[in-house]
Protein backbone atom coordinates (compact mmCIF):
# COMPACT_ATOMS: atom_id res chain seq x y z
CA UNK A 1 0.00 0.00 0.00
CA UNK A 2 0.84 3.52 -0.99
CA UNK A 3 1.51 6.29 1.35
CA UNK A 4 -1.77 8.42 1.45
CA UNK A 5 -1.60 12.30 0.85
CA UNK A 6 -5.05 13.48 -0.77
CA UNK A 7 -5.57 17.18 -3.10
CA UNK A 8 -6.35 18.93 0.30
CA UNK A 9 -3.10 18.06 2.10
CA UNK A 10 -0.68 18.55 -1.21
CA UNK A 11 -2.46 21.92 -1.38
CA UNK A 12 -2.10 22.92 2.48
CA UNK A 13 1.64 22.35 2.77
CA UNK A 14 2.22 23.54 -0.91
CA UNK A 15 4.02 20.56 -1.86
CA UNK A 16 3.89 20.33 -5.65
CA UNK A 17 3.74 22.89 -8.36
CA UNK A 18 6.56 23.08 -10.89
CA UNK A 19 5.59 26.34 -11.26
CA UNK A 20 4.86 27.50 -7.82
CA UNK A 21 8.39 29.64 -6.83
CA UNK A 22 7.01 28.36 -3.28
CA UNK A 23 6.15 25.20 -3.91
CA UNK A 24 8.30 22.14 -2.13
CA UNK A 25 8.96 20.84 -5.21
CA UNK A 26 10.50 23.67 -6.65
CA UNK A 27 12.83 24.39 -3.84
CA UNK A 28 14.20 20.49 -4.91
CA UNK A 29 14.18 21.29 -8.58
CA UNK A 30 17.27 21.84 -9.32
CA UNK A 31 18.15 19.40 -11.81
CA UNK A 32 19.87 19.88 -15.44
CA UNK A 33 17.65 17.20 -17.41
CA UNK A 34 14.31 17.19 -18.56
CA UNK A 35 14.20 13.16 -17.34
CA UNK A 36 15.70 14.62 -14.09
CA UNK A 37 12.68 16.53 -13.79
CA UNK A 38 10.09 14.01 -14.56
CA UNK A 39 12.22 11.28 -11.61
CA UNK A 40 11.59 14.21 -9.28
CA UNK A 41 8.03 14.40 -10.20
CA UNK A 42 7.61 10.43 -10.09
CA UNK A 43 9.43 10.38 -6.49
CA UNK A 44 6.91 13.80 -5.13
CA UNK A 45 3.89 12.25 -6.43
CA UNK A 46 4.50 8.89 -5.26
CA UNK A 47 5.94 8.51 -0.96
CA UNK A 48 7.63 5.49 -0.29
CA UNK A 49 5.78 3.38 2.59
CA UNK A 50 8.84 0.81 3.18
CA UNK A 51 11.25 1.53 5.49
CA UNK A 52 13.99 -0.30 3.75
CA UNK A 53 13.18 1.93 0.61
CA UNK A 54 12.45 4.60 2.35
CA UNK A 55 16.16 4.29 4.21
CA UNK A 56 18.40 3.11 1.26
CA UNK A 57 17.22 6.32 -0.84
CA UNK A 58 17.74 8.55 1.84
CA UNK A 59 21.60 7.12 2.14
CA UNK A 60 22.29 8.02 -1.53
CA UNK A 61 20.68 11.15 -0.70
CA UNK A 62 22.94 11.95 2.06
CA UNK A 63 25.37 10.23 0.66
CA UNK A 64 25.75 12.93 -2.40
CA UNK A 65 25.18 15.71 -0.24
CA UNK A 66 28.33 14.65 1.32
CA UNK A 67 30.03 14.65 -1.48
CA UNK A 68 28.77 18.12 -3.20
CA UNK A 69 29.38 17.06 -6.71
CA UNK A 70 28.33 18.87 -9.85
CA UNK A 71 26.66 17.30 -12.41
CA UNK A 72 29.15 15.63 -15.20
CA UNK A 73 27.87 16.63 -18.31
CA UNK A 74 27.95 19.99 -20.60
CA UNK A 75 23.87 20.65 -20.63
CA UNK A 76 24.33 20.86 -24.39
CA UNK A 77 25.88 17.88 -25.43
CA UNK A 78 23.63 15.91 -22.98
CA UNK A 79 20.69 17.25 -25.04
CA UNK A 80 21.83 16.73 -28.18
CA UNK A 81 22.51 12.74 -26.62
CA UNK A 82 19.66 12.93 -25.09
CA UNK A 83 17.70 13.73 -28.63
CA UNK A 84 20.35 11.04 -30.27
CA UNK A 85 19.56 8.17 -28.36
CA UNK A 86 15.86 8.90 -28.38
CA UNK A 87 15.42 8.51 -32.28
CA UNK A 88 14.95 4.69 -31.94
CA UNK A 89 15.53 1.50 -33.59
CA UNK A 90 17.91 1.84 -36.78
CA UNK A 91 17.31 -1.22 -38.57
CA UNK A 92 19.23 -3.73 -39.76
CA UNK A 93 23.32 -3.50 -40.49
CA UNK A 94 22.94 -3.45 -44.28
CA UNK A 95 19.73 -1.62 -44.03
CA UNK A 96 21.53 1.31 -41.71
CA UNK A 97 24.23 1.53 -44.19
CA UNK A 98 22.28 2.19 -46.94
CA UNK A 99 20.10 4.87 -44.75
CA UNK A 100 23.19 6.62 -43.58
CA UNK A 101 24.44 6.89 -47.36
CA UNK A 102 21.08 8.55 -48.74
CA UNK A 103 21.27 10.97 -46.31
CA UNK A 104 24.81 11.92 -46.58
CA UNK A 105 24.08 11.94 -50.80
CA UNK A 106 21.00 14.06 -49.73
CA UNK A 107 23.36 16.49 -47.62
CA UNK A 108 25.63 16.90 -50.42
CA UNK A 109 23.16 17.73 -52.99
CA UNK A 110 20.11 19.05 -51.53
CA UNK A 111 21.50 20.49 -47.82
CA UNK A 112 19.52 18.33 -45.96
CA UNK A 113 20.26 18.11 -42.34
CA UNK A 114 19.15 14.38 -41.41
CA UNK A 115 23.23 13.28 -41.88
CA UNK A 116 24.35 15.88 -40.01
CA UNK A 117 21.61 15.50 -36.98
CA UNK A 118 22.41 11.88 -36.63
CA UNK A 119 26.57 12.15 -36.83
CA UNK A 120 26.60 15.43 -34.71
CA UNK A 121 23.97 13.53 -31.81
CA UNK A 122 26.27 10.25 -32.15
CA UNK A 123 29.33 12.35 -31.16
CA UNK A 124 27.79 13.81 -28.31
CA UNK A 125 26.55 10.37 -26.96
CA UNK A 126 30.02 9.31 -27.06
CA UNK A 127 31.41 12.11 -25.45
CA UNK A 128 28.32 11.70 -22.83
CA UNK A 129 28.83 8.05 -22.19
CA UNK A 130 32.85 7.89 -21.90
CA UNK A 131 32.22 11.11 -19.34
CA UNK A 132 29.44 8.85 -17.69
CA UNK A 133 31.61 5.80 -17.78
CA UNK A 134 34.73 7.81 -16.25
CA UNK A 135 32.67 9.35 -13.31
CA UNK A 136 31.30 5.58 -12.50
CA UNK A 137 35.09 4.00 -12.03
CA UNK A 138 35.73 7.46 -9.62
CA UNK A 139 33.06 6.28 -7.83
CA UNK A 140 33.63 2.89 -7.67
CA UNK A 141 37.41 3.74 -7.20
CA UNK A 142 35.69 5.53 -3.70
CA UNK A 143 34.17 2.36 -2.54
CA UNK A 144 37.77 0.55 -2.42
CA UNK A 145 39.64 1.03 1.02
CA UNK A 146 43.09 -0.66 1.65
CA UNK A 147 42.45 -2.70 -1.30
CA UNK A 148 39.31 -3.78 0.34
CA UNK A 149 36.17 -3.48 -1.02
CA UNK A 150 33.67 -1.49 0.52
CA UNK A 151 29.66 -1.19 -0.32
CA UNK A 152 28.63 1.96 -0.53
CA UNK A 153 24.71 3.76 -1.18
CA UNK A 154 25.59 4.31 -4.89
CA UNK A 155 27.88 0.74 -6.06
CA UNK A 156 24.75 -1.46 -7.08
CA UNK A 157 23.78 1.98 -9.24
CA UNK A 158 27.74 2.23 -10.74
CA UNK A 159 28.16 -2.15 -11.01
CA UNK A 160 25.12 -2.07 -12.60
CA UNK A 161 26.29 0.35 -15.18
CA UNK A 162 29.68 -0.92 -15.37
CA UNK A 163 28.74 -3.86 -16.15
CA UNK A 164 27.24 -2.06 -19.52
CA UNK A 165 30.33 -0.51 -20.33
CA UNK A 166 32.19 -3.90 -20.09
CA UNK A 167 30.41 -5.50 -22.94
CA UNK A 168 32.64 -6.19 -26.05
CA UNK A 169 30.27 -4.20 -28.48
CA UNK A 170 31.13 -1.10 -26.74
CA UNK A 171 35.14 -2.06 -26.55
CA UNK A 172 35.81 0.59 -29.08
CA UNK A 173 34.32 3.30 -26.90
CA UNK A 174 37.24 4.88 -24.46
CA UNK A 175 39.47 4.79 -27.87
CA UNK A 176 36.71 7.71 -29.16
CA UNK A 177 36.25 11.24 -28.34
CA UNK A 178 33.13 11.89 -30.02
CA UNK A 179 34.90 14.22 -32.60
CA UNK A 180 33.08 15.26 -35.81
CA UNK A 181 33.11 14.40 -38.63
CA UNK A 182 33.67 10.60 -38.31
CA UNK A 183 33.71 8.12 -41.52
CA UNK A 184 30.72 7.20 -42.52
CA UNK A 185 31.72 3.43 -41.80
CA UNK A 186 32.20 4.41 -38.54
CA UNK A 187 29.31 6.45 -37.94
CA UNK A 188 27.40 2.90 -39.14
CA UNK A 189 28.82 0.62 -37.13
CA UNK A 190 28.65 2.82 -34.02
CA UNK A 191 25.18 4.48 -34.45
CA UNK A 192 23.60 0.34 -35.15
CA UNK A 193 25.25 -0.61 -31.85
CA UNK A 194 24.14 2.19 -29.78
CA UNK A 195 20.09 2.08 -31.16
CA UNK A 196 19.83 -1.80 -32.26
CA UNK A 197 22.14 -3.58 -30.53
CA UNK A 198 22.19 -1.83 -27.24
CA UNK A 199 19.25 0.17 -27.32
CA UNK A 200 17.62 -1.09 -24.15
CA UNK A 201 21.33 -0.68 -22.73
CA UNK A 202 21.69 3.44 -23.72
CA UNK A 203 17.71 3.84 -22.16
CA UNK A 204 19.27 2.24 -18.98
CA UNK A 205 22.43 4.17 -18.90
CA UNK A 206 19.96 7.30 -19.30
CA UNK A 207 18.03 6.51 -16.78
CA UNK A 208 20.84 5.94 -14.52
CA UNK A 209 22.03 9.79 -15.67
CA UNK A 210 18.41 10.90 -14.74
CA UNK A 211 18.80 9.16 -11.36
CA UNK A 212 22.32 10.84 -10.85
CA UNK A 213 20.72 14.20 -12.02
CA UNK A 214 18.61 14.23 -9.12
CA UNK A 215 20.64 13.00 -5.88
CA UNK A 216 23.25 16.00 -7.05
CA UNK A 217 20.10 18.40 -6.89
CA UNK A 218 18.39 16.64 -3.99
CA UNK A 219 21.92 16.48 -2.35
CA UNK A 220 23.11 20.02 -3.18
CA UNK A 221 19.79 21.44 -1.45
CA UNK A 222 20.32 19.74 1.82
CA UNK A 223 23.75 20.69 2.21
CA UNK A 224 22.94 24.34 1.09
CA UNK A 225 19.77 24.11 3.26
CA UNK A 226 21.32 22.38 6.58
CA UNK A 227 18.94 19.59 5.66
CA UNK A 228 19.08 16.79 7.87
CA UNK A 229 18.02 12.97 7.51
CA UNK A 230 15.52 10.79 8.92
CA UNK A 231 15.58 7.58 10.19
CA UNK A 232 12.54 5.00 9.17
CA UNK A 233 11.85 2.32 11.11
CA UNK A 234 8.65 -0.52 10.37
CA UNK A 235 5.34 0.62 10.66
CA UNK A 236 3.58 0.13 13.31
CA UNK A 237 5.73 1.34 16.43
CA UNK A 238 4.49 3.71 16.71
CA UNK A 239 7.42 6.44 16.86
CA UNK A 240 7.83 9.97 15.73
CA UNK A 241 10.67 12.10 16.67
CA UNK A 242 11.99 15.32 15.43
CA UNK A 243 14.53 17.59 16.70
CA UNK A 244 15.19 21.00 15.02
CA UNK A 245 12.08 21.43 13.45
CA UNK A 246 11.92 24.93 11.02
CA UNK A 247 9.71 25.12 7.59
CA UNK A 248 12.35 24.57 4.87
CA UNK A 249 10.76 27.63 3.03
CA UNK A 250 12.63 29.67 6.04
CA UNK A 251 16.29 30.14 5.65
CA UNK A 252 16.24 31.24 9.25
CA UNK A 253 13.42 29.53 10.89
CA UNK A 254 13.68 29.06 14.55
CA UNK A 255 13.44 25.52 15.47
CA UNK A 256 11.31 23.19 17.57
CA UNK A 257 11.62 19.69 18.50
CA UNK A 258 8.16 17.12 18.43
CA UNK A 259 7.90 13.79 19.60
CA UNK A 260 4.92 10.86 19.72
CA UNK A 261 4.55 7.69 21.00
CA UNK A 262 1.25 5.45 21.63
CA UNK A 263 0.82 6.89 25.06
CA UNK A 264 1.63 10.79 24.05
CA UNK A 265 0.19 10.51 20.17
CA UNK A 266 -1.77 14.40 20.07
CA UNK A 267 -0.43 17.35 20.52
CA UNK A 268 -2.86 20.40 21.59
CA UNK A 269 -1.43 23.85 20.21
CA UNK A 270 -2.60 27.37 21.29
CA UNK A 271 -1.00 30.44 20.51
CA UNK A 272 -1.99 33.74 19.32
CA UNK A 273 -2.69 34.74 16.17
CA UNK A 274 0.68 35.35 14.10
CA UNK A 275 2.16 33.34 16.51
CA UNK A 276 2.98 30.97 14.46
CA UNK A 277 0.82 27.79 14.93
CA UNK A 278 -0.09 26.97 11.11
CA UNK A 279 3.96 27.62 10.03
CA UNK A 280 4.50 25.07 12.84
CA UNK A 281 1.80 22.69 11.46
CA UNK A 282 2.96 22.75 7.61
CA UNK A 283 6.17 22.41 8.45
CA UNK A 284 5.72 19.09 10.44
CA UNK A 285 3.60 18.10 7.66
CA UNK A 286 5.93 18.66 4.92
CA UNK A 287 8.77 16.72 6.87
CA UNK A 288 6.42 14.10 7.36
CA UNK A 289 6.09 13.98 3.52
CA UNK A 290 9.89 14.45 2.52
CA UNK A 291 10.80 11.75 5.27
CA UNK A 292 8.33 9.14 3.39
CA UNK A 293 10.04 9.93 0.19
CA UNK A 294 14.08 9.42 1.81
CA UNK A 295 14.55 13.33 1.00
CA UNK A 296 16.32 15.49 3.55
CA UNK A 297 14.40 17.59 5.73
CA UNK A 298 14.32 20.72 7.60
CA UNK A 299 15.16 19.51 11.13
CA UNK A 300 18.55 18.16 12.67
CA UNK A 301 17.33 14.92 12.46
CA UNK A 302 13.73 12.55 13.09
CA UNK A 303 13.48 9.04 13.26
CA UNK A 304 9.96 7.90 12.59
CA UNK A 305 8.02 4.66 12.12
CA UNK A 306 6.55 4.46 8.61
CA UNK A 307 3.04 5.69 8.48
CA UNK A 308 0.10 5.00 5.73
CA UNK A 309 -0.89 8.55 5.11
CA UNK A 310 -0.99 12.17 5.98
CA UNK A 311 -4.17 14.38 6.38
CA UNK A 312 -4.34 18.21 6.90
CA UNK A 313 -7.39 20.30 7.36
CA UNK A 314 -5.85 24.35 6.96
CA UNK A 315 -6.78 26.02 4.38
CA UNK A 316 -10.60 24.29 3.73
CA UNK A 317 -12.11 26.55 1.15
CA UNK A 318 -16.08 26.37 1.00
CA UNK A 319 -17.31 25.44 -2.49
CA UNK A 320 -19.85 27.82 -3.80
CA UNK A 321 -20.75 25.30 -6.74
CA UNK A 322 -21.95 22.34 -4.69
CA UNK A 323 -23.52 24.84 -2.18
CA UNK A 324 -21.51 24.27 1.26
CA UNK A 325 -20.57 26.93 3.00
CA UNK A 326 -17.29 27.22 5.15
CA UNK A 327 -18.62 25.30 8.34
CA UNK A 328 -20.06 23.01 6.22
CA UNK A 329 -16.96 22.51 3.90
CA UNK A 330 -14.84 21.52 7.53
CA UNK A 331 -16.98 19.50 9.02
CA UNK A 332 -17.28 17.37 5.91
CA UNK A 333 -13.33 17.22 5.80
CA UNK A 334 -13.20 16.18 9.40
CA UNK A 335 -16.05 13.25 8.28
CA UNK A 336 -13.22 12.15 5.91
CA UNK A 337 -10.60 12.00 8.26
CA UNK A 338 -12.88 10.45 10.65
CA UNK A 339 -13.59 7.61 8.07
CA UNK A 340 -9.59 7.11 7.12
CA UNK A 341 -8.88 6.66 10.88
CA UNK A 342 -11.70 4.84 11.79
CA UNK A 343 -10.55 2.25 9.09
CA UNK A 344 -7.41 1.41 11.23
CA UNK A 345 -5.02 3.01 8.71
CA UNK A 346 -1.69 5.07 10.72
CA UNK A 347 -1.99 8.44 9.85
CA UNK A 348 -0.56 11.81 10.71
CA UNK A 349 -3.31 14.49 11.05
CA UNK A 350 -2.98 18.10 11.20
CA UNK A 351 -5.98 20.04 12.26
CA UNK A 352 -5.63 23.96 12.51
CA UNK A 353 -8.35 25.69 14.00
CA UNK A 354 -11.45 23.20 13.86
CA UNK A 355 -14.71 24.51 13.20
CA UNK A 356 -13.96 28.44 12.69
CA UNK A 357 -17.27 29.16 10.35
CA UNK A 358 -19.38 28.73 13.00
CA UNK A 359 -20.17 30.23 16.47
CA UNK A 360 -18.05 30.14 19.90
CA UNK A 361 -20.22 27.70 21.63
CA UNK A 362 -20.65 25.15 18.71
CA UNK A 363 -17.46 25.54 17.87
CA UNK A 364 -16.33 25.03 21.67
CA UNK A 365 -18.39 21.84 21.47
CA UNK A 366 -17.15 20.16 18.44
CA UNK A 367 -13.35 20.45 18.87
CA UNK A 368 -13.79 18.95 22.44
CA UNK A 369 -15.64 16.32 21.43
CA UNK A 370 -13.57 15.71 18.33
CA UNK A 371 -10.53 16.07 19.90
CA UNK A 372 -11.48 13.32 22.86
CA UNK A 373 -12.67 10.92 19.66
CA UNK A 374 -9.83 10.98 17.75
CA UNK A 375 -7.60 10.66 20.75
CA UNK A 376 -9.18 7.44 21.30
CA UNK A 377 -6.92 6.46 18.17
CA UNK A 378 -3.73 6.19 19.43
CA UNK A 379 -2.52 4.49 16.52
CA UNK A 380 -2.51 8.25 14.89
CA UNK A 381 -0.60 11.35 15.39
CA UNK A 382 -2.60 14.57 15.45
CA UNK A 383 -1.57 18.31 15.72
CA UNK A 384 -4.61 20.15 16.72
CA UNK A 385 -4.59 23.66 16.93
CA UNK A 386 -7.23 26.49 18.66
CA UNK A 387 -8.11 29.58 19.67
CA UNK A 388 -10.58 27.81 22.25
CA UNK A 389 -8.16 27.49 25.25
CA UNK A 390 -11.21 26.26 27.20
CA UNK A 391 -11.07 23.25 25.23
CA UNK A 392 -7.79 22.50 26.52
CA UNK A 393 -8.52 23.11 30.37
CA UNK A 394 -11.54 20.56 29.66
CA UNK A 395 -8.75 17.87 27.77
CA UNK A 396 -6.80 18.35 30.37
CA UNK A 397 -9.14 17.14 32.94
CA UNK A 398 -9.75 13.45 31.49
CA UNK A 399 -7.58 12.86 29.12
CA UNK A 400 -3.90 11.43 29.16
CA UNK A 401 -2.43 11.08 25.93
CA UNK A 402 -2.25 14.82 24.95
CA UNK A 403 0.89 16.78 24.66
CA UNK A 404 -0.42 20.32 25.83
CA UNK A 405 1.91 23.04 24.13
CA UNK A 406 1.64 26.68 22.71
CA UNK A 407 3.51 29.49 21.16
CA UNK A 408 3.71 32.44 23.14
CA UNK A 409 3.70 36.14 23.01
CA UNK A 410 5.41 38.45 24.40
CA UNK A 411 4.20 41.64 25.22
CA UNK A 412 7.14 44.72 24.81
CA UNK A 413 4.35 48.06 25.86
CA UNK A 414 1.70 47.64 23.35
CA UNK A 415 3.53 45.47 20.68
CA UNK A 416 3.47 41.98 20.77
CA UNK A 417 6.65 39.84 20.06
CA UNK A 418 6.65 36.75 19.15
CA UNK A 419 9.16 33.96 19.97
CA UNK A 420 7.97 30.90 17.87
CA UNK A 421 9.03 28.79 20.51
CA UNK A 422 7.13 25.98 21.94
CA UNK A 423 6.20 25.98 25.32
CA UNK A 424 4.59 23.75 27.57
CA UNK A 425 1.14 24.29 28.57
CA UNK A 426 -1.93 26.25 27.46
CA UNK A 427 -1.63 29.70 26.30
CA UNK A 428 -3.07 32.61 28.79
CA UNK A 429 -2.31 35.25 26.15
CA UNK A 430 -5.20 37.50 24.58
CA UNK A 431 -3.94 40.22 22.36
CA UNK A 432 -6.69 40.41 20.04
CA UNK A 433 -7.79 43.70 21.07
CA UNK A 434 -4.75 45.42 21.96
CA UNK A 435 -3.67 44.39 18.03
CA UNK A 436 -6.78 46.40 17.02
CA UNK A 437 -6.17 49.37 18.86
CA UNK A 438 -2.47 49.35 17.81
CA UNK A 439 -3.38 49.30 14.36
CA UNK A 440 -6.03 52.62 15.09
CA UNK A 441 -8.74 50.98 13.90
CA UNK A 442 -11.54 52.60 16.74
CA UNK A 443 -9.82 56.03 16.16
CA UNK A 444 -10.25 55.72 12.53
CA UNK A 445 -13.74 55.19 12.25
CA UNK A 446 -14.71 57.88 15.43
CA UNK A 447 -12.81 60.49 13.16
CA UNK A 448 -14.81 59.67 10.44
CA UNK A 449 -18.09 60.29 12.55
CA UNK A 450 -17.27 63.50 13.29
Amino acid sequence: MSFIADKQTVSDLNLLGKYKPSSIFSLFNQVVTAGGERLLQEMFHHPLSNHVEINTRSSLFSYFQKLELDFPFQKNDFLLAENYLGLGSAGNYPSVIADLLSKKLMASFLHDGQYEQISVGLAAAIRILNTFHGFLLSQSALQRKNGKEITGPYTEEADKVIAIFSRPELSWLEQEKGNIPMPLMKVAKYHYILQRSLQKEMEEILNSIYNLDVCIAVGKTGKARGFGYATASPGGQHLLQIDGLSHPGLTKGIANTLSFRKNQNMLFLTGANMAGKSTLMKAFGIAVYLAHMGFPVSALGMNFSVMDGLFSSINVPDDLNMGYSHFYAEVLRVKQVAEEVSAGKNLVVLFDELFKGTNVKDAYDATLSVTRSFSDYRNCFYVISTHIIEVGEALQADTQNLRFAYLPTVMEGSKPRYTYLLEEGITTDRQGMMIIKNEGILEILAKGEM
